[in-house]
């Protein structure tokens, strides 16, 4: 690794500030304290098995996000999943099932990975799937979900393992949500975030951040109600256009610079709250993280993308090891040419570079 910016360094740093930061955000609430107190040990293991095998030349990303189905229930407007035809109205054929999951999930243990983030399609629809990732405690996993499908069972399921922690999407108040999402979706989410709270159980907030809704979703009255409803962790992700015509639509440097002020006073003034920014200040964190410089995404048939706004892949996890995922050719091609270095209007590099992602596949 370069001696200008360690990596590992940095990534190790960021889990051990979001685990200390939920120490802190969940701290009048014993046994959820208790979970991050005896994570926060785990975290530190394996932080020593990634650094183990930095030392052989092999870099262990901390973060692995997991799309666990692609059946989804809502249509939201401007769904990349579904523009990419990664997100259908049925479950797909040939899907990883439920022990192939929990294989992933305990080589990635093994591997030192510590948080992996379970996405779709509508993750929740994946009940099997949940509970097997529950029963790993060394590994928190966020559930982002739309929160339209909180019931008695998944409540049960959530108290029972808190490794599981749901992250509703929200676009902001009710009209702007229900705008992207479908009317009537802003009410089921904030019934389940209400759901959350009177069971006292840990939850975040996801939003997709937009040059439209940037100012409302960062203003301290739209925090302040998630924190009154019971929010503990907040993930601002920069919107990835789904199309030319929708890339006005995307944050660029004026809109990353205003959102790095907002979370400055945010992490002041909210500190029961964990504020986390996607991708980020990829200047600070040396580029993109992507394509397993700092995380990397398994779709639901298996195969190992650079991240789900790069859907491209040349091994599957069914027919190999995560750690030989992590050193495909795709991988390796996009590290060693510095595409994830390179400048970018807004979103996502990969996703702009995306006729030289699919050259590298030839």
């Amino acid at each position: 690794m370069s001696d200008e910016f360690q990596l590992e360094q940095y990534l190790t740093k960021g889990v051990e500030k979001i685990v200390k930061g939920a120490i802190k955000a969940t701290f009048q609430n014993p046994k959820q304290s208790l979970f991050f107190a005896q994570y926060a040990l785990a975290s530190k293991e394996a932080a020593k098995l990634r650094k183990t095998s930095e030392k052989k030349g092999e870099h262990i990303p901390p973060f692995l996000i997991a799309s666990i189905t692609s059946h989804c229930n809502l249509h939201c407007s401007g769904c990349y999943a579904r523009s990419n035809h990664q997100c259908e109205d049925t479950e797909a054929v040939d899907q990883l099932n439920k022990e192939e999951w929990n294989a992933i999930f305990q080589d990635a243990k093994k591997l030192g990975i510590g948080f992996i983030l379970l996405a779709g399609g509508e993750p929740m629809i994946r009940q099997d799937v949940i509970e097997a990732a529950g029963k790993i405690p060394e590994i928190i996993f966020p559930i982002f979900t739309n929160g339209t499908m909180i019931d008695e069972t998944y409540e049960k399921l959530l108290d029972k393992y808190r490794n599981l922690i749901p992250v509703f999407s929200i676009e902001g108040h009710k009209s702007t949500t229900d705008d992207r999402r479908g009317v009537g979706v802003y009410e089921k989410v904030i019934s389940s975030m209400k759901q959350m709270q009177s069971k006292n159980l840990l939850f975040g907030a996801s939003i997709t951040v937009t040059k439209e809704n940037i100012i409302e979703v960062t203003s301290s009255e739209f925090t302040s109600q998630l924190a009154a409803l019971g929010c503990k962790v907040v993930f601002y992700v920069e919107y990835v256009p789904v199309t030319e015509e929708s890339t006005s639509l995307a944050p660029q440097e004026k809109e990353r610079e205003y959102l790095s002020r907002q979370l400055e006073q945010l992490r002041i003034h909210q500190e029961n709250i964990v504020f986390i920014s996607f991708p980020g200040d990829e200047k600070s964190s040396g580029g993109c993280l992507a394509a397993g410089r700092g995380f990397f995404h398994i779709n639901s048939h298996g195969g190992a993308e650079p991240c789900p706004f790069s859907p491209y892949s040349d091994s599957n996890v069914r027919d190999t090891s995560l750690k030989e995922a992590l050193q495909s050719n795709l991988f390796k091609k996009l590290q060693s040419e510095e595409v994830l270095m390179e400048e970018h209007a807004g979103g996502c590099v990969l996703f702009e570079r995306r006729e030289i992602v699919e050259a590298m596949l030839l």
